[in-house]
């Protein structure tokens, strides 16, 4: 007999646990599903700008491959046209730069260096001094601009045209436009180096090896003509 009360009061006090945990439990979950409810906007409610900015924050956050819209589209579509690219092109304009402020400091500032040290060196040979580092400077610097001048830093060719637009190089290291045709441009006829074509009586280089087109690389270098084709047009 004890046995059977004992078991008859365990199964009674389960039963009446199970009953409040369901009772429980499902007062959560209507309660959940109110504020879930209450929380959700309305399809004829405009959501608050906090919303509008978390949602526009989750956006931009996303990664993606790519050009974004906007500058980077823009910016594209105005370079679509490119065919080549100089690939030494801001290797050149930093050390024109480093040239073009060393020179102007050696003229600035090297004949009050010069004049400033040694008082008792002769006033001739002060000047001789600085006039050598002003010369030496500028020549550095003019040599540079020969030899580089005629590096083509960009090409922008469409397909058909018989005209191409390069970008050069100017003596303060700007880039400076310039619109050729493909009737001006004749073999270089120069012991100069890296030419690659003449054109209206100035030089351009273009490296081979990263202009990729080899149609427009076969237009602008021409060859020059032998002695058959000569004897032939005779």
């Amino acid at each position: 007999m004890a046995r059977t009360a004992l078991l008859h009061l365990v199964r009674s006090q389960t039963h009446q646990h199970l009953k409040s945990t369901n009772f429980h439990s499902g007062c959560n979950l209507s309660r959940l599903g109110t504020l879930l409810q209450t929380s959700r906007p309305s399809s004829g409610i405009q959501p608050t700008a906090i919303q509008r900015r978390w949602f526009s924050t989750e956006d931009d956050n996303k990664l993606s491959i790519g050009p974004q819209k906007g500058g980077e589209s823009g910016k594209d579509e105005k370079d679509s046209g490119v065919v080549y690219y100089g690939p030494i092109s801001n290797t050149i304009k930093k050390v024109k730069l480093l040239s073009l402020s060393t020179c102007c400091l050696s003229v600035s500032l090297g004949p009050v260096i010069t004049f400033m040290t040694s008082p008792e060196m002769n006033v001739i040979l002060k000047g001789a001094v600085a006039s050598s580092v002003i010369f030496l400077s500028a020549s550095t610097t003019a040599a540079l601009h020969w030899f580089v001048s005629p590096y083509v830093h960009k090409l922008r060719w469409q397909p058909g045209s018989d005209s191409f637009e390069v970008e050069m190089m100017s003596w303060l290291a700007t880039y400076i436009p310039k619109t050729i045709k493909f009737a001006d441009i004749r073999p270089p006829e120069t012991n100069r180096p890296f030419v690659t074509f003449k054109a209206n009586g100035k030089f351009y280089f273009i490296d081979a090896e990263h202009c990729h087109n080899k149609a427009l690389l076969a237009k602008l270098t021409p060859q020059k003509p032998t002695r058959d084709s000569a004897f032939k047009n005779l």
